[in-house]
């Protein structure tokens, strides 16, 4: 008879590998929604129960019926990528593009009139699912990732809810075929018209019963020493966890020094196998006190303990507890072991001081930005200013400000709204902060500052009028370009669209002069451009540059 090799256990589990449990009917009711127009298979289940090797097969399925497969992880995406619902978009679109070996072009879909969800949406219809012939199916692992920027995540899960809705009169939608897979419960207010979590054929991964891992007992060859009370109390020990129990057998196949006994003696202590293990979840706790100290109040109550009831639910995710009616019981004696000896209520010093030094620089960070656009505000402005100013003075190099105003903000907000409004002041931020990254490179720091209600300030070290014109310019022209229409011509708009007016000043700094007199220089040129019907730069010729 040929033994298999043994395995280490990893996620996820390989295809064709026999150390895969099956867990009915799981398996069978995964392959028949797959084949279903315009399905929503969920999976959920803690870490390192087996959702990814699942997903595996759900794909290598998909592949046999012919069906061009997607599969992405939201672990492998950059905090950037986070930064807006366009950034995520826009990535999501172009990985699948990638994927099925087609040209992005993006640019010929994305219309920001319309909207980012419209424009992905349009993306799909009109590009990807016309490109391919075949069902589409998109495997999403670790969504709950996205649970860490609510604003996206309600955009992006209500649009998966939208497209499955589509798939129910619009024929092209009853291609695409959605996996989604998540380790935590949503945390985030959804709407229940708008969440895919309500809709589709939902799975939750059970733990491993005593038949299951009996037969993981035989493919470790270790059937000859563990029989059925040996196995009941890995199972007591462990709870069927897959991981956890696959991780007890193989360190028994390959040690033949060590017994159960010993191995679950040792279990929950630094030097046993699950050391690792244990500490990744402490860690996890340690940064959630309020968390840490309501498993301290579930592992103190072996009848079960009634809980906040979101506590529970990122206990119960994490794996930790269980949760029957409203009461948590620890989930397995293994936890229980571990972290009735661990003291929940104190941070290691160290962690403490790394946390306090964490919450200082965000609460500074704060301080200094504007909530609505994340640029500087008008008192980090100041500071800076007058630092500049001084270190500039000695040096004998120029140093430019612009004051940048959004032509008749108020007049546009009373029309379209307050969330037309600040979006309006946000992309303008943007294009501030990337005109000025673009186009100054040198070492010395730049600012972009939100100066006023309607106007911005950058503050440019050792750059001349000149240079500081040019900008103005291109900032003023990128503002058109992003083609906000207003549709209030009789206020006096200078065009359809909201435009930017801006001043430029530019001095050799002085240590005894009064920064003002920068700053007054740009009011005025600032003045100039209102005057001239906006639109426009005008360079204030007051100072020495």
């Amino acid at each position: 008879m040929h033994l298999p090799i043994l395995e280490l256990p990893h996620e996820p589990v390989a295809l064709g590998s026999v150390f895969y449990v099956e867990r009915p009917p799981v398996e069978q009711l995964v392959y028949q929604e797959i084949t279903k127009p315009g399905c929503i298979i969920r999976i959920k289940a803690p870490r390192k129960m087996g959702k990814s090797s699942l997903l595996l097969r759900i794909i290598d399925f998909a592949k046999h019926q012919k069906y061009r497969t997607i599969y992405l992880d939201f672990q492998l995406a950059d905090r950037e990528v986070f930064k807006s619902l366009d950034k995520f978009l826009r990535w999501f679109c172009a990985n699948i593009a990638y994927q099925l070996k087609i040209k992005e072009n993006l640019e010929e879909y994305w219309d920001e009139e319309l909207g980012y969800k419209v424009n992905c949406s349009i993306y799909f219809q009109y590009y990807l699912l016309s490109y391919i012939e075949s069902p589409l199916v998109i495997a999403l692992n670790e969504v709950n990732r996205l649970f860490e920027y609510p604003e996206i995540a309600q955009d992006f899960l209500g649009l998966l809810r939208a497209w499955h809705e589509l798939s129910k009169h619009e024929e092209i939608w009853r291609q695409l075929r959605l996996v989604i897979c998540h380790s935590t419960e949503v945390y985030i207010n959804l709407n229940i018209n708008q969440s895919p979590f309500n809709i589709g054929l939902n799975i939750e991964l059970p733990e491993f019963t005593t038949k299951q891992i009996q037969s993981l007992v035989r493919l470790h060859q270790l059937d000859y020493q563990l029989e059925i009370p040996q196995i009941l109390s890995i199972q007591k020990m462990l709870g069927g966890h897959p991981y956890l129990v696959r991780l007890a057998l193989y360190e028994l196949a390959i040690n033949s020094k060590i017994t159960l006994e010993e191995l679950l003696q040792s279990s929950s202590t630094i030097t046993g196998i699950y050391s690792a293990h244990l500490r990744s979840l402490f860690v996890t706790l340690q940064n959630d006190p309020a968390l840490g100290m309501a498993l301290k109040q579930v592992v103190n109550n072996s009848d079960g303990v009634e809980i906040n009831h979101i506590l529970a639910y990122k206990l119960e995710s994490m794996g930790l507890v269980k949760i029957t009616g409203s009461l948590c019981k620890v989930s397995c004696e293994l936890y229980r072991r571990y972290f009735a000896s661990q003291n929940m209520e104190e941070l290691n010093l160290q962690d403490k001081l790394v946390q306090l030094n964490k919450e200082n620089i965000e609460l500074k960070q704060l301080a200094l930005t504007d909530a609505l656009t994340q640029v500087a505000n008008r008192r980090y402005f100041d500071i800076r200013l007058e630092q500049i100013w001084h270190e500039l003075a000695s040096e004998m190099a120029p140093l430019s400000l612009i004051l940048c105003e959004i032509d008749y903000l108020k007049a546009y907000g009373d029309t379209n709204g307050k969330q037309a409004e600040n979006s309006c002041l946000q992309k303008i931020a943007r294009v501030l902060e990337t005109k000025v990254e673009c186009s100054v490179s040198y070492s010395y720091s730049k600012l972009v500052a939100r100066y006023d209600y309607q106007q911005f300030a950058i503050l440019l070290p050792q750059i001349n009028s000149s240079m500081t014109s040019k900008l103005s310019e291109k900032i003023r022209n990128e503002v058109i370009n992003l083609g906000i229409l207003h549709n209030v011509a009789y206020y006096g708009f200078p065009a359809r669209v909201v435009t930017v007016s801006l001043g430029i000043a530019c001095a050799i700094p002085n240590a005894q002069a009064p920064t003002s007199i920068l700053v007054d220089a740009a009011v005025e040129a600032l003045n100039k451009s209102k005057r001239n019907n906006r639109n426009c730069t005008y360079v204030s010729c007051t100072l020495n540059h």
